[in-house]
């Protein structure tokens, strides 16, 4: 299994480069490397700096096309990832838990179910994208992702379509629901200076 971090984004929200960010005194790239450590194979970090991110000793890959898009990192990663199947996360989600990672990998074993009125899943045994749906809203890029997405993605390229949601419509995806209780918000990523000075006082707060 393979787990790529997703640090190529603009940062013009924030002007600073979110996964260099520090919260409770650790980058927040450190501390997801850490937890992929525990978890995955293969590591992979996905960027448009692969200078900034050499000195953690993880394979770094610039993205295959220039333009800027989650699109187009989570193409690059998958290209480069050496599973059928990969969990993707954006660098600026400063919470991520392990065990709620864990228990959507768990969700691999899933089938999709077939019923006497659809027979578009019929031959396919495996879901596409499991994709965690949490406070009324899916979080694309907390997701697990299938090789067999990467023809989608190039075709959604090349028309310049490069929203998430069109992905997840044209694919077999499985929404995760019940996901583990945690104290913070393991979805939660940061945009603006607010959200980050946000994080580190959730963080450092024993009472949230």
């Amino acid at each position: 299994m393979t787990g790529v971090i997703l640090a190529g984004g603009r940062n013009s929200r924030i002007g600073l480069k979110k996964a260099l960010l520090e919260i409770g005194g650790k980058r927040i790239i450190d501390r997801t490397a850490e937890i992929y450590k525990k978890i995955f194979d293969e590591i992979l970090i996905i960027t448009k700096t692969p200078e900034d991110y050499k000195y953690l000793g993880l394979k770094v890959y610039a993205d295959l096309i220039p333009q800027t898009s989650s699109l187009i990192g989570i193409y690059t990663g998958l290209y480069y990832s050496s599973s059928d199947y990969s969990f993707f996360a954006s660098c600026d989600m400063p919470f991520l838990e392990e065990r709620v990672i864990r228990h959507q990998l768990s969700k691999l074993q899933d089938k999709p179910s077939i019923s006497s009125h659809d027979t578009s899943l019929k031959g396919e045994e495996n879901y596409d994208i499991i994709i965690p749906y949490f406070k009324h809203r899916l979080h694309p890029l907390h997701a697990i992702y299938s090789k067999r997405c990467l023809e989608n993605i190039k075709e959604m390229i090349e028309e310049d379509r490069m929203r998430l949601k069109d992905l997840l419509s044209r694919k077999k995806v499985k929404r995760v629901m019940d996901i583990p209780e945690t104290r913070l918000n393991p979805f939660f990523n940061i945009n603006t200076m607010k959200d980050y000075l946000r994080a580190d006082k959730m963080y450092l707060s024993p009472l949230v």
